[in-house]
């Protein structure tokens, strides 16, 4: 019997939902690429290469998430907005026992990244790019969490399709021009250069060109020693996630940390042994609404998620379908409903794992949605709308309401 796939949910924008509101004569699906669709699943990501590799991935048996995980390392080899040393967030639903997962796989600042440390660098904030911005890598923990746990194929399975791209394919012409207008910052770098600008020195580009065949042969070694740490668990006897967590170790325990501490050190980076091996991935309940009886799941708000959540809200109780599908009104509408929604964001919001605690309950609050629903202007947009209190929702008293108020009468001083 073929196994029941578990589903990766995506974050949908807010106007994806609000399609189903819409009469079935509204054309909401034109467009210049062909809407697909899928018998037993389907792969989607933001480059081509990437979702072949999800569609090869379930051809050789995986379910969703084994897909999606091939799908990151693919554009994290070979996207330049996306990177092995970034982070992984995903929400998994679980068809056998009907759970949603948040998973949680940021990068944190390592220990010697305090404030006084930068100050005493003569840096007012920790700088945008180079050794002192890192953090630890969350992708590669997060990639090889989702497979042990949720997935059905071998680590070795799951990163095939990367590995094959790393040992090279054509430079996409967007990547190619990115890298050859940071070239300069690039050569700032010991290592860099030998990756990114391999016609160093040549007057035309130094950079990669379209279509020129990329390599990157110490990312597949890498790449290579976490297949070769399952491969060794597996034949000790270990199980399938036992040997997946053994190349876990070895990245983030073992000869690849000590690798990557040695080379970030060597630039003057903070990230240490320990650094690599106290971070974890988290798992975490994600944050959950409704629209007209859809349930609808985001991360919570270190990802600025429950934002949709709290639009979603807002435009519950408005009658889109009589708007008109993109008529001004539902536009507006639209609009507004995320403005005040990132009103809150801005003022509340924050690190949830560190104090004060969020109002997340009242900020969700489907009676604070109505009374926020009502400060739409239908005429005219508010470009200082401002932030709520949603305290009252969850049977407290803000504790930033000076702030709040000093905000209010800040706005009311500088209208016209």
């Amino acid at each position: 019997m073929r196994s029941s796939p578990l589903r990766l949910i995506s974050g949908a924008a807010v106007a994806a939902l609000v399609l189903a509101a819409l009469p079935s004569e509204t054309h909401a699906q034109r467009t210049q690429k062909p809407v697909l669709h899928g018998k037993h699943w389907v792969a989607i990501t933001g480059k081509p290469l990437g979702a072949t590799a999800g569609a090869v991935t379930f051809a050789r048996g995986g379910n969703a998430v084994d897909a999606a995980a091939a799908m990151l390392a693919a554009t994290a080899t070979m996207w330049d907005v996306l990177s092995w040393g970034g982070e992984t967030q995903a929400l998994i639903y679980n068809p056998h026992t009907g759970e949603v997962i948040g998973l949680n796989a940021l990068g944190v600042a390592p220990s010697g990244a305090t404030a006084e440390f930068y100050q005493e660098q003569g840096l007012d904030f920790p700088p945008e790019y180079g050794p002192l911005s890192a953090v630890t890598p969350g992708t590669p923990g997060g990639l090889m969490t989702m497979v042990a746990e949720w997935g059905q194929l071998s680590l070795a399975e799951v990163l095939a399709p990367a590995m094959e791209m790393a040992q090279g394919y054509p430079m996409e012409e967007n990547t190619a021009n990115r890298i050859e207008g940071a070239k300069e910052r690039i050569k700032g770098w010991t290592y860099s250069p030998d990756v990114y600008l391999p016609n160093l020195g040549d007057e035309e580009r130094e950079g990669p060109a379209p279509g020129e065949i990329f390599v990157q042969e110490d990312l597949y070694q890498t790449l290579a020693k976490l297949v070769e740490a399952e491969a060794d668990a597996l034949a000790e006897g270990k199980s399938r996630e036992e040997a997946i967590y053994a190349a876990y170790d070895r990245f983030y325990r073992g000869d690849i940390a000590e690798e990557m501490v040695r080379g970030i050190r060597e630039e003057g980076g903070l990230i240490t042994m320990d650094d690599l091996a106290n971070w974890e991935v988290i798992q975490e309940e994600p944050a959950m609404t409704t629209y007209k009886g859809i349930e609808v799941y985001k991360l919570t708000q270190w990802t600025q998620g429950p934002v949709l959540l709290q639009a979603l809200n807002i435009l519950e109780d408005l009658d889109l379908q009589a708007m008109g599908y993109n008529s001004a009104r539902y536009t507006h509408a639209l609009y507004q409903s995320m403005n005040l929604a990132f009103a809150d964001r801005d003022f509340y919001y924050g690190d949830p794992y560190f104090p004060p605690e969020e109002p997340m309950e009242g900020l969700l609050s489907k009676d604070y949605a109505r009374d926020r629903a009502s400060l739409i202007d239908w005429d005219r947009n508010d470009p200082d709308i401002g932030p709520g209190d949603p305290y009252p929702y969850q049977g407290g008293i803000n504790p930033f309401r000076e702030y709040l108020e000093g905000w209010h009468t800040v706005k009311e001083q500088s209208r016209p």
